[in-house]
């Protein structure tokens, strides 16, 4: 066995890593009134199969006028957690952690599926039988041109949200999870906070740099409030934008977050005034946003998680080496190949026996590979 930065322990408060490769949270549009169903399950379970480190769940809505499209997973309500259980402890029985990612719509609420558009849904037909969800946002500006425009959000609202990130992380905790990440970019609600292109209030909430990080960070204190201390907090950020937010301002945000208890930064880009980076098939090269999660690293002083073409063992492994990021997450080369993980350790010559994966798989591949059959033929 070689020695290997890609897989090497890594330990946030008192949860311990068996590798740095994290399964990015993909959203499945699967869930029926916001619960897991079995799609989740096989979904996830092929991830812990593989060997991942880390699997995270998709973002999980924290109230329903928060969802963004029909399908989305929510920890809304007490109902929701069961069927979150029986995967979290099937993919802990395997040897993964997991973690679940918290989320908001705010004023992207009511999105078609991808696969259907991607554009508003039509507010005159009812959605799983029930009527739509309210549009709220940090200011009355729609997402787009044919979007409706959100209600802005008074004090109360503000407060309740905050509250229902706080309920959804005590029930992630019920539900067995090791880690939440509160999702901050990609035009989400607390992203739309943070940006001076859908934040216009003139209130506390918004206007200078410190009032538009007012709401994230004290959504991101009710969380670590109620989330177990000896349980890591990511969080996710578009680190630029193209409305106007900078590296600058996102190793700046990154400090506020880890007094406050954020122990990881996940570096995206994008997706206030467009679609999120990862989400278009815009070609780009490998490891496009990695130098955010570098800078962040570097000037913030707080781990963190690069994402974004993130394809070869060899370069995976680099990241890390580097010190460029102290986690790897994958998500559409996931979906190609969930094994991903044990083909890494196998080119990166760490575990020729297989030892990513569980004990069966383990043996007959071990026996294929006696035969003269596998790779290492």
């Amino acid at each position: 066995m070689h020695e290997s930065p890609l897989f090497s322990p890594f330990t946030l408060r008192s949860l311990t890593l068996k590798n740095r490769v994290m399964v990015s949270p993909m959203a499945q549009y699967a869930a029926i009134d916001g619960v897991a169903t079995d799609w989740h399950f096989a979904h996830f379970a092929k991830f812990a199969l593989g060997g991942a480190g880390l699997v995270f769940m998709e973002a999980s809505k924290v109230e329903r006028r928060g969802l963004g499209t029909v399908g989305d997973l929510g920890l809304w309500q007490d109902a929701q957690v069961p069927a979150l259980r029986r995967i979290v402890d099937f993919l802990h029985q395997q040897g993964a952690a997991v973690g679940i990612q918290l989320n908001h719509a705010g004023r992207r609420a009511g999105t078609q599926r991808p696969w259907e558009g991607n554009g508003p849904l039509d507010r005159s037909q009812p959605i799983e039988g029930q009527a739509h969800w309210e549009v709220i946002g940090p200011s009355a500006i729609a997402h787009g041109p044919g979007w409706p425009v959100p209600r802005e959000m008074g004090e109360d609202d503000i407060m309740a949200v905050i509250n229902a990130f706080a309920q959804a992380a005590q029930r992630a905790d019920e539900a067995g999870f090791d880690v939440i990440e509160l999702h901050g970019a990609h035009g989400y609600l607390l992203h739309q906070f943070l940006s001076p292109l859908s934040n216009l209030r003139a209130d506390r909430w918004g206007g200078s740099l410190a009032n538009r990080m007012r709401f994230v960070l004290e959504v991101t204190s009710a969380v670590r409030a109620r989330w177990p201390s000896h349980k890591p907090l990511f969080f996710r950020c578009s680190s630029v934008d193209d409305g106007g937010w900078t590296i600058d301002e996102s190793v700046l945000l990154a400090r506020e977050l880890k007094a406050r208890g954020v122990d990881a930064m996940d570096c995206s880009a994008g997706g206030i005034g467009t679609r999120a980076t990862q989400a278009t098939a815009e070609k780009r090269r490998m490891g496009f946003q990695v130098p955010y999660a570098e800078r962040v690293r570097r000037d913030a002083q707080i781990p963190t998680i690069a994402v974004g073409l993130i394809i070869e063992p060899e370069h995976a492994q680099a990241i890390i080496a580097k010190g460029q990021a102290d986690l790897v997450a994958l998500g559409r080369e996931m979906l190609a190949n969930p094994y991903w993980v044990q083909h890494a350790a196998l080119q990166l010559k760490v575990a020729p026996e297989y030892r990513q994966m569980a004990p069966v798989y383990q043996w007959w591949l071990d026996q294929r590979e006696k035969a003269g059959w596998g790779p290492a033929a």
